[in-house]
């Protein structure tokens, strides 16, 4: 099984906190970038080698700025080109203000069934802070559209912020259980370099979140939607009644994949791919025939920790016998999963090492504690 990637770089206006590539003036070329989209998906139909397509992301930026024409073109290409599933699972990334009736009618008649809405906080002072383009009362509107339409729903919020306590962190989570949702993502809050929350930082506008208080919302977060029955079943993301999310699901597990756009990134085992994170050099190469791809052949201690990274943050954890038929396990690799297990980190079962609670909060250490160099 494959997945199919799309990243429409479009936004009205930029996070404090994102790195993503986007653009917030687009509209004097957004027809030119569809049609470049739609040329790239006929020109790298060969990636997946007739695998069956049973996922369809459309992230971004801001995809629920696209027309339903522009999805129905974007979908129709992605379904001609590839071998597609007849049940596949096809995710919008929407922001609360861009859903309305009209328009989730559209997307359903497109072929959309699952969207992912960027609510962050249901706080109107975090979302100003944020630069949100929408208020907490158009995220509860929009999620009981959306659910009364028929589409599966998820939503992400940030935890880590400035200023928030743990009980303000946990009305937010109340407010979000209360809305009857089956998925939520939830992700610590990042200073990545070159965002507006990068220069208030560096300038001292804005301290960084201690540690120790961003680790202490991640335990107010498991523990509490464990009491609500939801299943962590990778770091950030968690699910009632096995409403897994089958796409990105599909990376932590190692699928195939293709990505198509500027920025996006493919991976099929043995490469990994990724387009110019420039909109204009995206579209002037599919204009001239010319590649717009960067890609690396994968080493073995790349395919390896790959594996072991993706893995681990799953419910799923990773295969030993799967690693060792890539590079041979040492007995410093053996050594650390003896004391991590121990340590109440890992749980070894049989073949298969899975993080436990007290782990999850180490993972990437512990993921590059075990890394082959």
């Amino acid at each position: 099984m494959a997945g199919v990637y799309v990243h429409i770089p479009f936004c009205k206006k930029a996070c404090t906190y994102c790195d993503f590539h986007f653009s917030t003036t687009f509209e004097a070329y957004r027809e030119e970038l569809i049609l470049a989209l739609l040329k790239e998906i006929v020109s790298r139909k060969a990636y997946l080698q007739e695998e069956v397509v049973e996922t369809i992301y459309f992230g971004g930026g801001t995809p629920s700025l696209l027309t339903q024409g522009e999805l129905t073109r974007i979908l129709v290409a992605i379904q001609a080109n590839f071998n597609c599933a007849p049940d596949m699972e096809v995710t919008l990334e929407a922001n609360p203000d861009d859903i309305e009736q009209n328009m989730m009618t559209q997307w359903k008649t497109a072929g959309i069934n699952r969207l992912s809405i960027g609510v962050q906080s249901f706080d109107d002072n975090d979302l100003k802070w944020m630069n949100r383009a929408h208020t907490s009362e158009e995220s509860i509107r929009s999620i009981e559209l959306a659910k009364q339409q028929g589409f599966l729903v998820t939503i992400d919020l940030i935890y880590g912020l400035p200023n928030v306590s743990n009980e303000e962190w946990k009305i937010n989570l109340t407010k979000a259980v209360d809305l009857g949702l089956d998925h939520i993502s939830a992700y610590c809050l990042t200073v990545e370099e070159n965002t507006v929350l990068d220069v208030w930082t560096k300038k001292g506008k804005i301290a960084r979140v201690p540690e120790e208080q961003q680790a202490d919302q991640f335990d107010v977060l498991l523990d509490f939607l464990e009491n609500q029955g939801y299943e962590q079943y990778e770091i950030s993301n968690f699910a009632r009644n096995n409403k897994y999310a089958k796409h990105n699901t599909n990376y932590w597990r190692g699928k195939t994949y293709i990505g198509i756009g500027p920025s996006a990134h493919s991976f099929n085992g043995e490469k990994r791919a990724w387009n110019v994170s420039n909109n204009q050099r995206y579209i002037k190469a599919l204009q001239s025939g010319a590649s717009c791809l960067e890609e690396e052949v994968l080493t073995p201690q790349d395919r390896f920790n790959e594996l072991l990274m993706t893995g681990l943050r799953t419910k799923w954890g990773v295969n030993l016998l799967e690693l060792e038929r890539i590079l041979p396990l040492e007995k410093a690799f053996i050594a650390y999963i003896d004391a991590a297990v121990n340590n109440l980190e890992l749980i070894r079962d049989r073949n298969q090492i899975i993080l436990t609670k007290k782990g999850r909060l180490r993972a990437d250490k512990i993921a590059r504690d075990l890394f082959v160099v």
